[in-house]
């Protein structure tokens, strides 16, 4: 069995601290477990060869379109779906999508079918969802068909999460297992690395996201003590860009795949930033510290919503429950608090002189929610995209309560502040809050709003539930990413 937590020299491309095995390629993987170049160790030069970075391009590439393309045909299966249940088929009864008993029926319905899944099918749709993130290390791959299954409901029938966290989990699952074979001299975490640059690039239509969220990572992994190879400073200037180059590659490669079958953007409808004033640093700091201090009370909800609903052992029980609630939730705050929040973010910037400041309280207010609940129940679904929507709706909210506040700024500050207190990745925040406006004059400002909603985020618990002492449907060897 190998061991997890062994040191050794990361490849270009590896994610740290990722390192196992798959079930097909258990005996290979023990093998490249172990430092595969002693010599260059021995003489205190690790970085790889512009040959080598080469050499991984193809590869990266390869798995970067894999991951867009399974992105985009979970997305497909759900919209059909989505399609069916919302607008079809109400239509075909005489009733429509946002009448409230359609809301909660679909919602139950929803909740029944993926705790059938879970209970049923086999793989279980995987571990404990509340206890993952969008990095994990490689899952089994006979989890993937349950697993996708239950995303398919949960993106159709209208739950408060978003395809990040299972669609990541298949393509590194697949990629490891797929490049096992195909090239076995390849340590397992470099094709993890490659599958997560390929996917985050898919998800957001660019690689400029998967690069911001691997240099987090990067940054606390494998050979990260000391200012060089030897601790001596030498050989260590561009080492951060050689780790990244293939998993950029596969980002690339993922987000113009996507973009080539569909138009994804963060990008919403906002009146333009008149330009920096010296008040808009206040303004900006005052909304951002709300928001991140309101996901922090998400993170409390959640976490006592799992201690609650986990007393509920049975899936199908526990999920239609869950359903249940998010039905009555869904009534409560209509049908844009529904689904993951991406388009509804835009009909929602579109449409917000339509809502009093009071409606756009009750639609965030229960689109958090749905989200803790979502998360904490045991459907499988990622918390970025709904977390974005939150942040919108905040800031519109903010926008309208204090119209002296310019409505771009509201929406950028109020998202990074909530995106922090869910992500704990403050590029990532960043990323988001700026291309929301899409407008390069805030982003300035953004990094100075970004300290102290950091300062007051970092340290405090996160959106994630303990992990089971061990958990079976991880890959043999491996440890948390």
């Amino acid at each position: 069995m190998a061991q997890a937590g062994r040191h050794r020299r990361p490849e270009p491309g590896e994610v740290p601290e990722a390192s196992g095995e798959t079930e097909h390629a258990a005996d290979t993987s023990r093998a490249e477990e172990t430092p595969s170049d002693t010599s260059n160790d021995a003489a205190g030069v690790g970085r790889p060869a512009p040959h080598t970075l080469a050499l991984i391009a193809v590869p990266a590439a390869v798995v970067g379109i894999g991951s867009s393309l399974l992105l985009l045909g979970v997305s497909y299966l759900a919209g059909q779906v989505q399609r069916f249940l919302w607008s079809w088929l109400p239509h075909a009864v005489g009733t429509t999508g946002s009448a409230w008993y359609w809301i909660l029926g679909v919602l139950t319905v929803t909740g029944l079918a993926v705790g059938l899944v879970v209970r049923y099918v086999p793989g279980h749709a995987g571990p404990d969802p509340a206890t993952l993130g969008l990095v994990e290390p490689p899952m089994a791959v006979r989890i993937l068909p349950s697993l996708l299954l239950a995303t398919v409901f949960v993106l159709a029938g209208g739950v408060s999460l978003g395809p990040e966290n299972p669609i990541t989990t298949a393509n590194v699952a697949l990629a490891c297992v797929l490049g096992a074979r195909a090239a076995s001299g390849v340590p397992l975490p470099v094709w993890a690395g490659l599958a997560i640059g390929g996917t985050v690039g898919a998800l957001f239509g660019t690689p400029v996201a998967a690069a911001l969220i691997l240099s987090e990572f990067l940054a606390g992994g494998a050979g990260s003590k000391g200012t060089g190879s030897n601790g001596t400073g030498s050989n260590r200037t561009g080492e951060l860009w050689d780790r990244l180059f293939g998993p950029l590659v596969a980002a690339g490669a993922g987000s113009l795949t996507t973009l080539a079958f569909a138009s994804p953007t963060l990008a919403i409808n906002l009146p333009p930033y008149p330009g920096l004033r010296a008040i808009d640093l206040l303004s900006g700091t005052v909304i951002g510290v709300s928001a991140v201090a309101l996901g922090l009370l998400l993170v409390e909800v959640f976490g006592w919503a799992h201690r609650v609903i986990g007393h509920l052992r049975a899936p199908v029980i526990r999920l239609t429950v869950a359903g249940v609630v998010l039905g009555l939730l869904g009534i409560a705050g209509g049908q844009i608090t529904l689904f993951k929040g991406l388009d509804q973010m835009a009909v929602l910037a579109n449409t917000v002189t339509t809502y009093s400041a009071g409606g756009l309280l009750v639609v965030a207010a229960v689109k958090i929610a749905a989200l803790a609940l979502s998360a904490a129940s045991g459907f499988p679904g990622g918390r970025i995209f709904p977390s974005i929507f939150i942040g919108v709706a905040l800031g519109l909210l903010a926008g309208t309560l204090v119209p002296s506040v310019p409505m771009a700024l509201a929406v950028a500050t109020a998202t990074l502040g909530f995106l922090v207190a869910v992500t704990r990745s403050g590029w990532l925040s960043l990323f988001v809050a700026a291309a929301l406006t899409n407008d390069v004059v805030l982003f300035p400002l953004l990094c100075v709003v970004v300290l102290p909603v950091w300062l007051i985020a970092t340290g405090r618990p996160e959106l994630r539930a303990p992990k089971p002492v061990e958990n079976p449907d991880v890959v043999a060897g491996t440890h948390r990413v």
